[in-house]
Parts: C-alpha cells; sequence; structure tokens
C-alpha cells in the first residue's frame, strides 16, 4: 500500500511539469491539487508570502503562453465563471517553498513528492542532452568519411569527364601537331579586286 502511494503521486506530479520560458515548472492549479488545497486559497497564500518567491522561483504566465498550453491540452480551457487571472508557475524551489508556506502535513509530505519529481526530470533531460552529443559526435564522424569518399568519387568524375570531353585548347594543339595525310602545294594566291558602283 505504501509503494502505490508513493508511486501514484509522483507520476501525477511529472504528468504536470511543464516546460516553458526553457524552465521545468508546475503550474499553480497543479500544485495546489497536489497539496490538497483549492488554487484561489493557494494563490492567496503566495501572494501573502510574496516576499518568499523570487523571480527565479515563480512568474506569472503570458497570454500567449496559457494559449499555448491550452493548445497543447497541458491547461484545460476555461469555462464559465472560471479562472479569471493568468496562472502561476513554478520552479522546483517554488514549489518547496509553497508547501512550506501552506503548513499543512499533506503539502510537506507532497513537497518531497515534487522534489523527487523535478529530480527525475532534471537526469532525464542530463541524458538527452548526452544522447544528443553523442549522437552529434557520430555526425562528425560520418560526415568526415563522407567527404572523404565524397572526394575521392569527384575526382573519378572529373577525370572520365576529361577523357570524354577534352579542353578546346588540347584538340587545336593536336591538330597542328599532326601532319596532314597528302601532297600539298604551295601557291601564290591571286588577288582580286572588286569595283565599287557609283
Amino acid at each position: 500500500m505504501d509503494k502505490e502511494i508513493e508511486y501514484a503521486p509522483q507520476k501525477a506530479i511529472e504528468s504536470g511539469i511543464h516546460e516553458i520560458r526553457k524552465r521545468k515548472v508546475i503550474l499553480d492549479t497543479d500544485l495546489a491539487a497536489i497539496y490538497g488545497v483549492p488554487t484561489f486559497r493557494f494563490n492567496e497564500a503566495v501572494k501573502r508570502n510574496r516576499d518568499r518567491f523570487p523571480n527565479d522561483f515563480m512568474f506569472q504566465l503570458t497570454r500567449e503562453e496559457v494559449a499555448t498550453l491550452i493548445s497543447q491540452n497541458a491547461m484545460s480551457k476555461p469555462g464559465r465563471g472560471g479562472r479569471r487571472t493568468l496562472p502561476y508557475a513554478f520552479n522546483e524551489h517554488g514549489a518547496v517553498m509553497a508547501a512550506n508556506i501552506l503548513k499543512s502535513p499533506l503539502a510537506v509530505q507532497m513537497s518531497v513528492f515534487v522534489v523527487r519529481a523535478f529530480v527525475k526530470m532534471r537526469e532525464m533531460l542530463l541524458e538527452q542532452r548526452d544522447l544528443a552529443k553523442k549522437l552529434e559526435a557520430l555526425e562528425e564522424r560520418l560526415t568526415e568519411r563522407l567527404d572523404t569518399h565524397e572526394t575521392a568519387i569527384v575526382e573519378v568524375l572529373r577525370r572520365v569527364m576529361l577523357l570524354l570531353n577534352p579542353p578546346q585548347d588540347t584538340q587545336e594543339t593536336q591538330r597542328k601537331l599532326k601532319k596532314p595525310i597528302g601532297f600539298l602545294v604551295k601557291e601564290k594566291q591571286a588577288s582580286y579586286r572588286t569595283r565599287r558602283k557609283k
């Protein structure tokens, strides 16, 4: 039973983590649900303790970011009388600070799961970066091999083209060097005059 409790929240938290402004964050609605408080009460507590949440712990989304999240199905569309303010996004440190200001036993317990989820996401991100670096190195090696191979093919094609279409200078030079076959008579050329009509 204890493993089920540990497993279920972590999966739910991981699905609530999004990348916004190149940072891994969780939205206020998701944090409020995880900590077991209504979103408006959660935001009230955050506003009362605003000095504990610097800009690197928490920020408010723009309308464009909200529209993007709605289009990605990360947020539901606002219904009748729903949310009137733009949501807040919390990073790992902001989520822990939120648990501290709520002071409920559930919030403290769930903050551990939130931190674990962020740590897992960070590890996955590092693994992806390592994989990207390995792929980049492999691509460079293949490019070097292809460049060597490509250069050899281009050289072979250039030589074949020279054999098929020799340059004009060499054809004229060869024609001049060849002695004509037969007997040649050298005569004086007669000069012809033409008269112009007046």
